[in-house]
């Protein structure tokens, strides 16, 4: 376990390097504009939804390991290609294979994290595996920014050449994991297709994958582009001011993850999850507040600052309450197959969000906030009604351990049937 969180750290560190300032090294460093720029962020998403529908299948078939390890390499040889490519098509070809190699880590990390927790630690895992990917992301970010000139391209070549190396030096560490024996998956189905179909017939990871989506599209989705876009439109917000709004975010996170997560670990998954979308809607009327509120400038930047901590509270009690969920909904075995489907869901999600969240953000202000507004009650909605398809175990898997402890038992692991 002290290996995937080293790992899930190097990875972030790595991506914290050169995602930021991805656009502005295809725009302007490469000369290749703002439309080839935007074409190699859309291409991540499509790579990603391209390979997510197998990678769940290569898991439950060949293990996590493999998989993980084939996909750090082909991001490596995407991070390395892209900061050598000088042309538009070179360029689109590097982000395909650097987003497929990237896209494929997620779920292949939560399932190697499945296989060595038990649900007594499973939320704890998650939770320092959250923890740590923004860590790594923030102090890779923070670090690369000192490190870019955007008149030197060997700048921006260092900082793909830097993430290459920390994929290869993540192949190397994942390398000297062993892993427990996965149980064998009894009836498991022979096709993709087929594992597709038991997947859909599981209406509790139907309903957790609906509620996934809204999550992702109302917050994660609106990061850097709708909500960002509002802030220096509608609320006047400076480029400082809105680079403070995502460090207190990063900064919440890190400072709230371990602070919350005894008060989440005692209470009922579905109910912590309708929590979170209280917090949202109430981060969505500061915002509002802010570009809409006719203050002052300091007290517009307060209330927008304040919106990026809050949702950043709302993510710090979702890291180790949802992926443990999607676990715990898993036949046995399957874990690779539910990881996937629900990075695909989390992807489909980043890909609408800034396609319809960006220009509301940017024009439509009142209708922006008020629409993120009613997503946040949504997920409140979705995650009650989510509440009645969960067994007991499931739901508040803490009540559970404790009630076979003070019967005399010994806590065991809960797996859906």
């Amino acid at each position: 376990m002290r290996r995937i969180h080293v790992g899930n750290a190097l990875s972030a560190f790595g991506l914290g390097f050169t995602v930021p300032y991805l656009y502005v090294y295809v725009a302007q460093v490469r000369g290749l504009g703002s439309m080839t720029a935007g074409l190699v962020l859309a291409v991540f998403a499509v790579a990603a939804l391209i390979v997510l529908p197998f990678a769940g299948r290569a898991i439950v078939q060949r293990g996590p390991l493999p998989v993980l390890l084939a996909a750090l390499v082909t991001a490596s040889v995407g991070a390395l290609a892209l900061g050598l490519a000088g042309n538009a098509t070179a360029v689109l070809l590097a982000a395909m294979t650097l987003g497929a190699g990237q896209a494929v880590m997620s779920p292949a990390l939560a399932t190697m994290i499945v296989d060595c927790s038990t649900a007594e630690t499973r939320s704890r895992a998650f939770a320092m595996q959250f923890f740590l990917q923004n860590l790594g992301l923030g102090v890779g970010g923070l670090i690369g920014g000192h490190l870019v000139d955007t008149s030197d391209v060997s700048s921006f070549t260092l900082l793909f050449s830097i993430e290459a190396a920390m994929f290869l030096v993540l192949v190397v560490v994942m390398a000297t994991v062993r892993l427990p024996h996965s149980p064998r998956v009894e009836g498991a189905p022979r096709s993709a297709k087929g594992s597709w179909k038991q997947l859909l017939g599981n209406r509790a990871m139907v309903q957790l994958c609906v509620l996934g989506f809204v999550l992702f599209f109302a917050c994660y989705g609106q990061f850097e582009s709708g909500l960002s876009a509002y802030g220096v439109e509608a609320a006047g917000i400076s480029t400082s001011a809105l680079g403070t709004a995502l460090a207190a975010n990063t900064a919440m996170i890190v400072v709230a993850q371990f602070a919350v997560l005894r008060f989440v670990e005692r209470r009922r998954r579905s109910r912590v999850i309708a929590a979170v979308g209280i917090i949202w809607a109430v981060a969505w009327v500061a915002a509002g507040y802010a570009g809409l509120g006719h203050g002052s400038r300091t007290m517009a930047t307060a209330a927008f600052i304040s919106t990026y901590a809050l949702f950043g509270l709302g993510e710090a009690m979702l890291s180790p309450t949802v992926a443990p969920l999607v676990a715990d909904l898993a036949p046995t075995g399957m874990a690779g197959q539910y990881n996937s489907a629900f990075a695909l869901v989390k992807q489909l999600a980043l890909a609408i969000g800034p396609a319809v969240g960006g220009p509301m953000g940017a024009s439509l202000h009142a209708p922006y906030i008020v629409t993120f507004l009613l997503f946040s009650l949504g997920i409140s909605y979705l995650a009650v009604r989510l509440g009645r398809q969960l067994t007991p175990v499931q739901d508040h898997p803490w009540r559970a351990r404790s009630r076979v402890v003070a019967q005399g038992g010994a806590p065991q692991e809960s797996v859906a049937a």
